[in-house]
């Protein structure tokens, strides 16, 4: 079982398309939320996902950019880019958003594993620590294999004998497509985090998705992927839509 891994994508449509060049053979394809927000293709981006079908999970920008939640938590830039997303979106994607389902959510065929945007105590949860890994992990009656997003940072935690490692990808810097294979241990659980599509933030401009690979009781292995992909098209869309340049410019920097 091959699992393809897609998450926070964020309305970059160049983004999505290059990982979709690139990726694997898959028989499952599972989304983690934020299919929109920040970048200035809404309307193209759902019109793709939801062609693609699969899996998928609610994001927070998922339910501010339809409107099913108010902006008040959201900083200024944040804001900005919802409002002008609920504006733009067309009245069928404004729809299907707000019928996106909340995680934790299963899948009733293949390995026992759960997708959350946030975490599965609550959606909106930032996992970035070992602290609320281990809360998250240590907690009775979810898969040994949990797949979030909303951190935009790709990677995760392992827990084992109330342990927590953090998991972290290393890739060569520069403009090419690389990838990084972990190998999944027995007896441990895993948080594990794709990356984002659309506005990465671990200092890696490049797009990030994941392959989790799966064969019988073998504990499996998920390789990490990034993809580089035409960033100035992506910020002149930003610009051309009036949206604040800040999004536009952090998308080189990757972060």
């Amino acid at each position: 079982m091959r699992m393809l891994l897609l998450s926070d994508i964020h309305a970059n449509l160049e983004a999505m398309e290059a990982c979709l060049a690139v990726a694997p053979a898959h028989d499952v394809l599972v989304n983690l939320g934020d299919v929109v927000g920040y970048n200035a293709s809404p309307n193209e981006v759902c019109e793709r996902v939801r062609a693609m079908g699969g899996t998928i999970v609610r994001g927070n920008h998922d339910r501010a950019c339809s409107g099913l939640i108010d902006l008040s938590e959201f900083n200024l830039i944040a804001a900005m880019s919802a409002r002008w997303t609920q504006v733009t979106l067309q009245p069928e994607h404004l729809d299907w958003l707000r019928a996106l389902p909340q995680g934790p959510l299963r899948r009733e065929e293949g390995p026992a594993a759960e997708f959350v945007h946030g975490s599965p105590r609550d959606e909106d949860e930032y996992v970035l620590n070992a602290s609320a890994a281990s809360a998250n992990l240590r907690a009775p009656g979810h898969a040994d294999r949990i797949f979030f997003g909303h951190t935009h940072l790709q990677g995760g935690f392992a827990y084992e004998d109330g342990r927590v490692r953090t998991l972290t990808p290393t890739f060569p810097t520069g403009e090419d497509v690389v990838e990084y294979t972990m190998p999944l241990a027995r007896g441990e659980r895993y948080l594990i985090n794709p990356g984002s599509v659309g506005q990465p933030r671990d200092g890696d401009w490049r797009a990030a998705f994941a392959l989790y690979e799966r064969d019988g009781d073998a504990p499996g292995a998920v390789t990490f992927y990034r993809v580089p992909y035409d960033v100035d098209a992506t910020q002149q869309r930003i610009i051309s839509a009036n949206l604040p340049e800040r999004l536009a410019t952090r998308l080189k920097l990757g972060r």
